[in-house]
């Protein structure tokens, strides 16, 4: 090997006033942040308008869903079905004679989830503690009861008829506490998928218009005064509003108490979806429904406890219970919660072929009525129990 000349072998040292060359075609650190925040702001855009076309067709579809209920009343005098009810049918009506295109996609799947998971956080503007508190403890604590109760009864029907466990949990808390505002709430948490979901409301809703219609026949032939049909109602019917017309022409008094007693039942939706989060595991994971997402095992964390919208329901609620939500503004947030809830039922219904529903109904069909069934002679043995208001 050539030996090193003594220039090469001279220590290089870098001189302290040396200057690194500049790629004069690199950019400033001010045009990276500027490319940055265009990029930012290119991102939201595409988000925004990718959702817009999506959103809009679910919009029209509660648009027709409201102007059919009107239609409806100027018929029959009063609504049979909801705008809830009728946007789920019309959007599972369309999905079925026809596939949405991709470019709606993104706003559907928008619309059936943060934006109905934004609509129940909404419901808690509508329910005071304090209300809660005024109907007396005996009435409080049976409701909490009669919906522990008929939830065990509910999934043991279901297993007795041999109904896929997520199917079960649907209809029984469904059944238990609030129809559809339960069954979409309960879903993401035990991995049920759309068609579970869809067909849990499809005859859920339809056994509710049932009970609307036929309700009012039970009053006289069990002698019930008008508290303790309100209660009945307030323990039985799915939906506030469904309560409200189950309810009115039998009296007032019925309307108050069926109405309060319904928002007790929505006050269990916070702890019902507590408690299954941490029993999903347990009761799905091993189950035979392979289809279905699975439940994530995950460590004991608020946000899986509790959903963000469970949180801001029970958030408001304790808000308008402390007055901090004026009562003016308790009727217009109720309002806007219903529209959002019709607009994302628009969309579960375009995610749902009817065909496939039809196809597994009678199984389900009867693990509902037995469900429902069981829920109203508990909810009678409740009312016996009762001193007559």
């Amino acid at each position: 090997m050539l030996e090193q000349s003594a220039y090469e072998q001279r220590p290089k040292i870098a001189h302290a006033g040396a200057i690194e060359p500049v790629d004069p075609l690199a950019p400033s650190p001010q045009d990276r942040r500027a490319r940055k925040r265009q990029s930012v702001i290119r991102a939201c855009w595409v988000w925004v308008v990718s959702r817009m076309l999506g959103i809009a067709f679910c919009t029209g579809l509660a648009f027709i869903s409201f102007q059919l209920v009107e239609l409806e009343r100027g018929v029959f005098g009063q609504p049979f079905l909801d705008a809830l009810i009728i946007a789920i049918l019309v959007g599972a009506a369309i999905r079925t004679a026809w596939h949405p295109p991709s470019g709606l996609q993104p706003g559907i799947q928008f619309s059936a989830k943060p934006l109905l998971e934004f609509a129940v956080a909404l419901l808690g503007a509508s329910v005071s503690i304090d209300e809660i508190v005024a109907t007396g403890p005996l009435l409080v604590t049976g409701i909490i009861a009669i919906v522990v109760i008929s939830i065990g009864a509910g999934l043991w029907i279901c297993q007795a008829l041999r109904v896929p466990i997520r199917m079960a949990i649907l209809i029984a808390c469904g059944n238990a506490i609030c129809g559809n505002s339960a069954i979409v709430a309960l879903a993401p948490v035990i991995g049920a998928d759309e068609q579970d979901v869809a067909a849990s409301i499809a005859y859920t809703a339809l056994l509710g218009v049932l009970l609307v219609v036929a309700l009012p026949w039970f009053g006289p032939p069990l002698n019930l005064s008008q508290h303790q049909y309100g209660v009945l109602a307030g323990l039985t019917v799915y939906a506030v509003p469904q309560v409200i017309a189950a309810t009115s022409p039998v009296g007032l008094v019925s309307t108050q108490v069926g109405t309060l007693v319904k928002l007790v039942r929505v006050l269990m939706l916070g702890p019902m979806v507590m408690a299954f989060t941490i029993l999903a595991p347990r009761l799905v994971g091993g189950s035979a429904n392979r289809s279905a997402p699975p439940v994530q095992h995950t460590r004991f964390a608020l946000s899986k406890l509790a959903p963000w919208f469970i949180l801001g329901f029970l958030t408001l609620a304790a808000l308008r219970s402390l007055e901090l939500v004026p009562s003016s503004l308790a009727t217009p947030i109720s309002d806007l919660a219903a529209t959002l809830t019709v607009v994302s039922m628009g969309a579960l219904g375009l995610s749902v072929d009817l065909r496939a529903v039809i196809r597994v109904g009678r199984q389900i069909a009867l693990a509902v009525s037995a469900s429902l069934a069981m829920l109203i002679l508990i909810s009678l043995a409740l009312i016996a129990m009762m001193p007559n208001s």
